[in-house]
């Protein structure tokens, strides 16, 4: 009864919107948890092999499904995903906080970044699952496949973007648009890693999950910060003028 009164109490105290966010949080982890148990026990071979095949040309698997255009447009979107990418679009909105007075934001920015990047080694490391041989890659890769690297740091930084950017706008249009982007350039770059076959889709839905996860938390943690006065305070707002 006590931890039941604990939880109510606690409940009472969060926000809404931040509750909402902490069980988001679980579940983007719980399910990375369940595709990771799933695919160490052999479980995800069949989906993973259904979708893969699913986009290769019956009887060539070294085409892919639509023009070659298609295919151009893959690549260049799974680029969105990669490091150098990644790394430049970073460092601009690093250098847009500091020009905004805004260096505790920007901190905690290359932090969460970094973090996120670092987690997406050690979780590779620790499962080392192959690439997949089942058809030709239409890209190079050299890294372990599970979890995506380019999904998970996908979610994380352009999420992790939005939720900066969205704190120095007033306009609540404004801070809608950054999210809505930073995941559609996420649900790409996931999609792309499958369509050029360097990726079950399990790991990138692993991918989204942690990285998911990892910037919602990020988010949290920016509340926290600002309401205690050690970062900048957020803009909030919801003047649509």
């Amino acid at each position: 009864m006590a931890l039941f009164a604990y939880l109510k109490t606690l409940t009472r105290r969060l926000e809404g919107v931040t509750l909402a966010a902490i069980l988001i949080v679980c579940g983007a982890l719980w399910g990375f948890v369940s595709l990771a148990s799933e695919m160490a026990e052999g479980d995800l071979h069949a989906f993973d092999e259904y979708v893969l095949l699913a986009l290769r040309t019956p009887g060539d698997l070294s085409d892919p499904i639509g023009s070659d255009q298609v295919e151009i447009a893959m690549r260049d979107l799974t680029a969105l995903g990669g490091v150098s990418v990644l790394t430049l679009i970073s460092i601009s909105v690093l250098v847009f906080l500091f020009l905004q007075r805004q260096r505790a934001a920007a901190l905690l920015l290359a932090s969460a970044i970094l973090g996120g990047q670092a987690i997406s080694h050690l979780a590779k490391l620790g499962f080392s699952r192959p690439r997949p041989d089942l058809v030709p890659h239409g890209v190079e890769a050299a890294t372990a496949s599970f979890p995506s690297g380019h999904s998970m740091m996908a979610a994380v930084t352009y999420l992790t973007l939005a939720v900066m950017l969205a704190r120095t706008s007033t306009r609540q249009r404004v801070r809608i648009f950054y999210f809505v982007v930073a995941a559609i350039l996420a649900v790409l770059v996931g999609v792309s890693r499958i369509y050029l076959g360097v990726h079950w889709p399990s790991d990138v839905l692993a991918g989204w999950s942690l990285g998911a996860a990892w910037a919602l938390g990020v988010w949290l943690l920016a509340r926290h910060l600002a309401r205690t006065g050690q970062i900048e305070p957020d803009r909030g707002g919801t003047d649509d003028s």
